[in-house]
C-alpha cells in the first residue's frame, strides 16, 4: 500500500527548516545529514503540541542502552497513602483517585501537597488545579488545618489549554487536577463532563506527565454503584487507579484498584478529624469489639491480611424467616456468593437447614472482605446464628472452607496466628498443626471444638 502524498516530510534538527524529500545539506542553515524524518498528523494540532502537525518520527532503541531514574518515586510524606501507592507515587506517573462527594479527596491532597512542599529533597515546583473551588476556598482549607501552603501554586480554571500552558511554565514536580470531569477544551467541545471532553483531556494531560519527571493526580466523581463515573477508557489511561471509601463512621479507606508500580492489596486507613485526614498506624485491632464476658450469638473473629499487616475482624451474621417466598442473602462487604456458597456447605455437611431463612452478614468497622482465609469464620458465624448458640470470647478461626466441607489452610497462617495470640485470643482454630493453635480438618470437627457438639 503506498503513502499518501504529503505524509511524510524532512525536517532540519538545526533550523527547523523542512521540504517534501531528503537531501544531504539543509538548504537553510547549510547543515549537513541534519534532515531527519517526520511524519504530518492532522489530528495532532492540540495545545499539547502548539498548534503544530509536524510529528518527529520516533524510531525504536535498545532497551539495554536506556538510563533508569536514580529516584523513580516521590515520597509524598502521607505514610497510608504513601503504603496504597507501593512506596510513593512514581515519577512519570498518572494517578486516578475516585470517592463520593465529601469523603475528602481534596482535604488528603492539599494535605499531600503541603507534605511534599515540607520536604527539603524536593525543590521543584507544586500545582494545584481547581475546577470546583475558588483560591479563597482552597487557602480557607488550609488555614484550617494549619498547614504551610507557602509554596504551592493554584490555578483555578476549566481550560485545557490554560492547564497545559500553566504546565510548561512551571514544570511542576507535583500536579494535582481537581477534578478531571470540570475540565474542558475547545477541541472537544465547550461542556465539560462528555465521553469525549473526558478522553481528550485525560489523554493530553497524561501525555503531559509522560516526559516529565513528574506526578499527576486527578480527582474523578463516582456513581451510585462506587465506580468512577465516565468511560472505562479513563482508567486505562493512568497507571493507578485508587478508591476512597468510608464507613458510617469517620473512617476512610484507600485502596489501589489497579497499581502498574506496587501492590494492590495494601490497604490504607485514615480517620478525619478537625486538623484534616490522620493515617491510622496500628489498624490491628480498629475491627473488632473487646468482649471480656459474654459474646452475643452471630459473632466469630478472623485474621486477614490487608497487604503486608494483618487485621482481626468481626464478622457478623444474622438469620430470620424470610419475608418473601424465595429466600435472600443480604450481604455488602463479603460477597453475597460465597455467603449463599458457605450456607450451602453448612446445609450439605453439617445438616443445617436455611430453607425459608433469609442471611444477613455484615463486617464489624466496614471493612471489605475477599481473601479465602475468612470462610471457616464465616461458617461459624453462620452456624452460630442459625443454631442462636453463641461463640465462645476469644476464639479466632482461620481457614479455607471447600465445598467437601474441608478445612483448607492459607498463607501466612503463622502471622495470623501470632497476631491474634498477641491480642488476647486464646482459642486459634487453624488448618494446620501448630503449638499456638488447634488444628481442624473439617467444618464439623470445626463446630464439635467450637461449640462441643457434632
Amino acid at each position: 500500500m503506498s503513502k499518501k502524498s504529503g505524509s511524510i516530510i524532512y525536517k532540519c534538527s538545526s533550523c527547523g527548516y523542512s521540504q517534501p524529500r531528503w537531501l544531504g545539506r539543509c538548504p537553510d542553515c547549510g547543515e549537513w545529514n541534519s534532515l531527519e524524518e517526520c511524519i504530518i498528523d492532522k489530528n495532532a494540532t492540540t495545545p499539547a503540541r502548539q498548534g503544530s502537525n509536524v510529528v518527529e518520527k520516533i524510531k525504536p532503541v535498545s532497551l539495554e542502552s536506556v538510563t533508569p531514574l536514580e529516584t523513580s518515586r516521590l515520597i509524598t510524606n502521607i505514610s497510608e497513602f504513601d503504603r496504597v501507592l507501593g512506596g510513593g507515587a512514581t515519577k512519570r506517573s498518572a494517578i486516578l483517585i475516585g470517592g463520593e462527594p465529601g469523603i475528602g479527596k481534596s482535604t488528603l491532597l492539599i494535605q499531600t501537597a503541603a507534605a511534599i512542599s515540607q520536604n527539603n529533597h524536593n525543590n521543584g515546583k507544586i500545582l494545584y488545579i481547581s475546577g470546583e473551588e475558588s483560591a479563597s476556598q482552597l487557602k480557607d482549607r488550609a488555614n484550617r488545618l494549619k498547614l504551610n501552603v507557602g509554596k504551592i501554586e493554584v490555578l483555578c480554571t476549566l481550560r485545557l489549554e490554560d492547564i497545559l500552558d500553566a504546565l510548561d511554565k512551571l514544570n511542576p514536580i507535583f500536579v494535582i487536577v481537581d477534578s478531571i470531569q470540570t475540565v474542558y477544551s475547545v477541541e472537544a467541545g465547550i461542556i465539560p463532563g462528555t465521553v469525549n471532553q473526558l478522553k481528550y483531556c485525560a489523554n493530553e494531560l497524561v501525555s503531559w506527565v509522560k516526559e516529565r519527571d513528574s506526578v499527576l493526580i486527578m480527582t474523578a466523581h463516582v456513581t451510585k454503584e462506587g465506580t468512577i463515573a465516565g468511560p472505562k477508557t479513563l482508567e486505562h489511561l493512568v497507571d493507578t487507579v485508587i478508591s476512597f471509601e468510608r464507613n458510617n463512621d469517620d473512617i476512610r479507606f484507600l485502596h489501589a484498584q489497579k497499581n502498574r508500580f506496587g501492590s494492590v492489596d495494601e490497604l490504607g486507613i485514615f480517620t478525619m478529624t478537625e486538623k484534616g485526614l490522620l493515617p491510622v498506624l496500628s489498624p490491628a485491632t480498629m475491627f473488632i469489639t473487646e468482649r471480656r464476658e459474654y459474646q452475643p450469638a452471630g459473632v466469630c473473629c478472623t485474621a486477614v491480611f490487608e497487604g503486608n499487616r494483618v487485621f482481626m475482624v468481626e464478622i457478623q451474621a444474622l438469620t430470620t424467616p424470610a419475608k418473601a417466598a424465595i429466600s435472600r442473602v443480604f450481604s455488602e462487604k463479603i460477597d453475597s456468593s460465597r455467603v449463599s456458597r458457605i450456607s450451602a456447605i453448612l446445609e450439605k455437611r453439617a445438616g443445617i437447614k436455611f430453607l425459608g431463612q433469609d442471611i444477613y452478614v455484615n463486617v464489624a468497622g466496614g471493612i471489605r472482605l475477599s481473601e479465602s482465609a475468612i470462610d471457616a469464620a464465616l461458617a461459624i458465624a453462620i452456624y452460630s446464628a442459625r443454631t442462636d448458640v453463641p461463640v465462645p470470647v476469644g476464639t479466632a478461626i482461620i481457614g479455607e472452607l471447600s465445598l467437601a466441607g474441608e478445612i483448607r489452610p492459607v498463607p501466612k497462617t503463622k502471622q495470623r496466628t501470632k497476631t491474634a495470640l498477641n491480642l488476647g485470643f486464646n482459642k486459634i482454630f487453624t488448618p494446620e498443626k501448630d503449638i499456638d493453635s488447634t488444628q481442624v480438618t473439617d467444618i464439623k470437627s470445626l463446630i464439635h471444638s467450637v461449640f462441643g457438639k457434632q
